[in-house]
């Protein structure tokens, strides 16, 4: 056991880290010089580090670099938007292999399996593997994903891929394990992994761009909900607090968050305030010191205060193009308004993951699972163990007008 243990540890340096010489993985390890010795023979014998070349520099023998054996598996991560999809490829130390990027179908009627299938393997033999190499593919879509139908809902933007177990018809027709995730709850996997919430247990995330979303983290897991609708802030009833008439007719239950922070929203708040713009990233950049800031975060705070006052994180962050267009000058404003309505005073944030912060969230999610069942390592806070909550244990309704 003890053996098993060191084994593991060591793996799991050399994945974190990159390849690595005998030395310093000793030191890592803390293990003596023969026993880091034994260690890298045995796991050399089991193939699952290798030779990665040399490290020169400074007088003496060059010294011989070692890695985890990266072609003992391959994944892919997809983001799935109604635009585009953007897939890359990695193998199993997280080695990038090939991307890919392509306009695919999502209107209703339309063959998204056999389009997405096509696409995958495009992006699989440009990484110079067959599609059915591939040990796990995890997709990221705007919408929820219930985990015991696998249907995906509040996605009216991706029409085709209603109404069918997403994940189950693409694993049974394409040959290859597949997941479907929530596209903000990838963005929270990537902060907690490599962005500011890395020493966060507790975590809000609100994404504010075309559309609204947002992840919820207790404890350094996803809180998905009893049907994958946890964090789905944008249904959410909030009372309306901008200071100027946008034109806006709100029902008496309140305005839907979604219909009061999303892109066109923030262009007619913003034009009530004598800014003209197209996207919400214009009309945020545009605004400078104008009170249009301040209307804006306050719609803002008055969403976030109903997950504050219930899950009192340690840490909300925002993330989006509209965050993004406002900095960290807009996210503390969004606190300053935010700390006038509830009482934790919760710090607000950016969220700092730059680029395809959902492909990059799919990709640490692929290689989690794909890294435990190669390597024995589990990284519990990402979503490769989910396997083992929703896999075989599925409910399946005996008549279900959706199946």
């Amino acid at each position: 056991m003890l053996r098993e243990i060191n084994d593991r540890a060591a793996i799991e340096v050399l994945l974190r880290e990159g390849p690595l010489t005998r030395a310093e993985l000793e030191l890592a390890i803390g293990l003596s010089k023969p026993a880091t010795a034994q260690l890298i023979t045995r796991l050399e014998l089991d193939t699952l580090v290798v030779k990665a070349g040399v490290r020169g520099g400074g007088r003496g023998p060059r010294a011989q670099l070692w890695a985890a054996n990266g072609s003992l598996a391959f994944v892919a991560a997809v983001d799935l938007t109604p635009h585009v999809a953007d897939f890359v490829v990695a193998d199993v130390a997280g080695v990038v292999l090939a991307e890919h990027r392509t306009p695919l179908p999502v209107h209703a009627g339309a063959d998204v399996v056999g389009t997405f299938g096509e696409a995958l393997k495009t992006v699989a033999e440009a990484a110079g593997i067959n599609r059915e190499d591939l040990a796990h593919v995890v997709i990221g879509a705007q919408g929820a994903f219930d985990p015991r139908t696998g249907l995906l809902s509040s996605a009216p933007h991706i029409p085709g891929w209603l109404g069918f177990d997403v994940p189950q018809k693409l694993s049974d027709e394409l040959g290859v394990d597949v997941l479907i995730e929530n596209d903000v709850n990838l963005v929270a996997v990537e902060e907690m992994s490599v962005g500011q919430a890395q020493d966060v247990d507790d975590f809000v995330m609100v994404w504010l761009s075309e559309g609204v979303g947002g992840a919820v983290v207790i404890g350094r897991r996803l809180l998905r909900g009893a049907t994958g609708g946890g964090g789905e802030i944008d249904w959410m009833r909030v009372p309306d607090p901008a200071t100027v008439d946008t034109g806006d007719v709100w029902p008496e239950a309140g305005a839907r968050f979604g219909n009061l922070v999303d892109s066109p929203a923030i262009c007619r708040l913003a034009a009530a305030h004598g800014i003209q713009a197209a996207t919400a990233w214009e009309a945020v950049e545009k605004a400078g010191k104008s009170p249009f800031l301040h209307d804006l975060a306050r719609r803002v705070a008055g969403g976030v205060a109903n997950l504050v006052a219930i899950a009192d994180p340690q840490l909300v962050l925002l993330c989006g193009d509209t965050s993004r267009a406002g900095g960290e000058d807009f996210a503390a404003l969004v606190q300053e308004k935010l700390h006038e309505l509830v009482l934790p005073r919760t710090p607000v944030g950016c969220a700092s993951v730059q680029g395809n912060a959902v492909r990059a969230g799919a990709l640490q999610s692929a290689l989690a699972t794909a890294r435990e069942d190669v390597f024995g390592v589990v990284t519990p806070t990402l979503l490769g163990s989910r396997r083992s909550e929703a896999g075989s244990t599925r409910p399946q309704p005996s008549s279900s007008p959706n199946r």
